[in-house]
């Protein structure tokens, strides 16, 4: 077998296929990156904002975006697709189609005068068909690549050979009709496939009149128009007049738990984006009245029951349980008909219906089967097995995203992870043989020790903080404050253009200190100081007002008030950017060991993920053996055999060399810091050992709760971890009825959330219980 190769394919451009091109540029890898459309970003970029903390997407998504682009280790291939591939884990030989873009990449300066020249309308895909754009357009401000593109279907001179008005007035001439689809053929160790998912069945959309009343809209339509980047610049309006809603229905699983369409799934994200999108069109259209109709709610994931129950107490929505029938138009209304849980028919008008579908796999998913040699489950979703969720049924090759199934946004970034690191594993040998070492410009002393010339950036951030603060009149109020030569406005600073242009006005005015006034610098800071690298300044010359979460957020209610404590912030950071000096880097050597805390499942995947890419590990587990709650479940619904998989998966950690374990340990102390880590570690006979370390897993796991409010006796009343110790050993053969009480202190009581394993455990053992003795009720 020849060496694996230090490169990878990740294929999508998605969330997940970001963050884990990312992931593997960290790790020493060279990254693929294949998108079929003109720009990365995938659904993510459409978003207004996420669930549940009503962050603004592009806050969280353009700097992964900006960071990809600037990456040497990251080949952004867009509208590309894979058509060929052969090999095996270490050695895959790929043949892309990459197709014309009709604008050269190096070339244009997304100035969009050719835009603004083109005669041709075509319909907006980007904006879910809801409004126009031309043929030469790009998608959306901060799109990466940050270059136009044409639409051969629409455009004039590729059809008719009857226009050059692009070509004419384009300065750089980046537009080049003579291009035709490339094949390039690459060579790769692994395979990501992050293809994201697809759109519903048009029929599971018709029976509710989609299609017929123009005033009856996908959830993705309506999040297109709370964007303020979206086609009525964040403004509420029904397509049928241009008016805003006062009544407003959102119809549940629509596209999913439905057997009509083949969706017996549920899809996880559509209760809590629907409410989402409610609160945040409250605040748009404070007098809107919302009504959702569901089968069940379920918002199991961190956080998402509180914030469901917040959102719903805070605006006083209506909750029907009800899986509504027919839409029918009544004048300028929606007539909607539905059986309430009484059994009663009931019908409501309403100004607009909205559809809360679900997530469907890739449109072209049997076409990615073909092509990558990977098998789909009965859904259309990549096949994996329950204990390996990322492996497709291809060695080497890993899916990760909605198209293994559907799941919302930390989870697809988590996966990326995963993906990355499970990749890593097995191309270890490779690391850092295709790497590219980012070089910047040399520092500009002259600049730097000259008087301070500040430039003063203030973002937008779409409505996240001009919908409160009044950012021009913040400009206006910097350019006053002294030693500051430049301020100006930017809808989204974190782009990768708006970091381009910042880039220019350094050089153009010659500023030697720059301040952006947004969001948070926890995640976008070290995005504009590589910005003032690129630029020849130290990043130590760089500093961040945090006008949104100090601002807009908390002051929301109160425009005046937060635009001058805006001023505040930036008139602080005016006179604190006076006062820098340049620092220089200071290179500390990382102890490559990791502590891994928690010998569960959890922690003994971690630990032997980490072992298997060639790095110390030190496992540290309290019990006396490792295993923790799976050694509690004796069967699985899905029919694999849990004990077989923990006995295999312990005895690859006990045995691999790399790994140390502590049973019947305990932590003492942990001090340093980030990639110096010193821990104490009080061994089974007592003794204090230290060990030291870079980084630290938490791996504690969660223990079964025993609600106060039921009388646990271990016999006849016990919980579902009991039950299934029962069936196991054999079950009383004078049970005849059983009752299962489901969120035993989860979901309001004493837990505050779901517990999101209860259901499946449930059903798991009811079905066991009906194969030992059909006749139990």
């Amino acid at each position: 077998m020849q060496k694996a190769k230090g490169k990878v394919l990740v294929v999508g451009g998605g969330v997940a296929g970001i963050q884990a091109s990312l992931d593997l540029a960290d790790l020493g890898y060279y990254v693929y990156l294949v998108e079929k459309r003109a720009s990365i970003g995938g659904v993510m970029a459409k978003l207004d904002k996420t669930f549940p903390t009503n962050d603004c997407s592009l806050c969280i998504l353009a700097p992964k975006m900006a960071e990809a682009g600037r990456s040497p280790n990251i080949e952004i291939l867009t509208l590309t697709e894979v058509i060929n591939v052969e090999g095996e884990p270490g050695n895959f030989k790929v043949k892309l189609k990459i197709n014309p873009r009709y604008v050269d990449l190096e070339k244009c300066t997304a100035c969009g005068d050719c835009r603004s020249v083109c005669p041709r309308l075509s319909i907006d895909k980007y904006n879910a068909n809801l409004t126009f754009t031309r043929a030469i357009r790009i998608d959306f401000p901060q799109a990466v690549p940050t270059a136009y593109y044409i639409d051969k279907e629409t455009c004039l001179n590729l059809n008719y050979e009857a226009c050059t008005l692009c070509i004419n007035i384009c300065g750089p001439k980046a537009i080049d009709f003579s291009q035709q689809p490339e094949i390039k053929e690459i060579e790769v160790g692994t395979i990501l496939l992050a293809p994201g998912f697809g759109p519903v069945p048009q029929s599971a959309l018709k029976k509710y009149g989609y299609g017929k009343y123009e005033d009856v809209m996908t959830s993705i339509e309506m999040e297109r128009l709370m964007c303020v980047s979206g086609p009525t610049q964040g403004h509420i309006i029904r397509p049928s007049d241009f008016k805003p809603p006062k009544r407003i229905a959102y119809i549940q699983c629509v596209g999913s738990r439905d057997i009509t369409c083949n969706r017996l799934y549920c899809s996880c994200v559509c209760c809590m984006y629907a409410v989402k999108q409610a609160s945040v069109i409250k605040e748009h259209e404070p007098d809107a009245e919302f009504t959702f109709f569901y089968i069940d709610i379920r918002t199991q994931n961190k956080g998402f029951d509180a914030a469901f129950k917040n959102i719903v107490d805070k605006y006083g929505f209506r909750i029907i349980k009800a899986k509504p029938g027919e839409v029918k138009k009544m004048g300028d209304k929606l007539a909607l008909s539905y059986i309430d849980e009484s059994g009663e028919i009931k019908r409501e008008l309403f100004d607009m219906i909205v559809l809360s579908v679900g997530l469907s796999p890739p449109e072209d998913a049997e076409n990615i089967s073909k092509v990558f040699g990977i098998k789909l489950n009965e859904f259309g979703f990549a096949k994996t097995s329950y204990f390996n969720p990322i492996e497709t049924s291809k060695p080497g090759i890993y899916v990760i995203g909605a198209f293994q199934g559907p799941k919302d946004i930390p989870e697809s970034v988590m996966q990326a992870s995963a993906g990355a690191a499970s990749a890593s594993e097995i191309l270890k040998e490779g690391r850092f043989s295709s790497y590219v070492v980012k070089e910047y410009p040399p520092e500009n002393e002259e600049l730097m020790s000259g008087e301070p010339r500040i430039g003063v950036f203030v973002c937008h951030c779409g409505i996240n903080i001009a919908g409160v603060i009044n950012v021009k009149e913040v400009v206006e109020y910097a350019g006053t404050l002294p030693k500051v030569v430049h301020a100006e406005d930017i809808v989204y600073t974190c782009s990768q253009d708006s970091l381009e242009h910042i880039k220019k006005k350094i050089k153009e005015l010659k500023l030697n200190r720059v301040i952006v006034a947004a969001c948070t610098p926890r995640t976008h800071e070290p995005l504009f100081q590589s910005t003032l690298r690129e630029a020849g300044l130290n990043p130590a010359l760089f500093e961040m007002a945090n006008i949104r979460d100090h601002c807009s957020w908390v002051h929301y209610d109160n425009p005046k008030k937060a635009t001058e404590k805006a001023k505040d912030l930036v008139r602080m950071a005016v006179f604190k950017s006076q006062k820098l000096i340049p620092l220089e880097s200071q290179q500390v050597k990382v102890i490559p060991s990791a502590l891994v805390i928690g010998g569960g499942v959890g922690g003994l995947t971690a630990a032997l993920s980490v072992a298997e890419q060639g790095y110390q590990v030190y496992l540290v587990e309290k019990e006396k053996e490792l295993g923790g709650n799976l050694r509690k479940i004796k069967f699985l619904i899905t029919g694999e055999n849990p004990k077989e998989f923990l006995n295999e998966l312990i005895n690859k950690v006990e045995k691999h060399e790399k790994i140390k374990i502590y049973k019947e340990a305990q932590i003492e102390e942990i001090t340093g810091f980030i990639g110096n880590f010193t821990t104490t570690i009080k061994t089974q006979n007592g003794i204090l050992e230290k060990v030291e370390h870079g980084v630290i897993i938490i791996a504690t796991g969660g223990k079964e709760y025993r609600p106060s409010k039921y009388p646990l006796d271990g016999e006849k009343v016990i919980t579902q971890l009991e039950f299934e110790e029962k069936l196991f050993k054999g079950l009383d053969k004078e049970v005849k009825r059983i009752v299962m009480i489901q969120c035993a202190g989860s979901r309001g009581e004493e837990l505050t959330y779901c517990s999101k394993i209860c259901c499946i455990e449930a059903l798991k053992n009811a079905l066991k219980i009906k194969e030992i003795n059909p006749s139990i009720d």
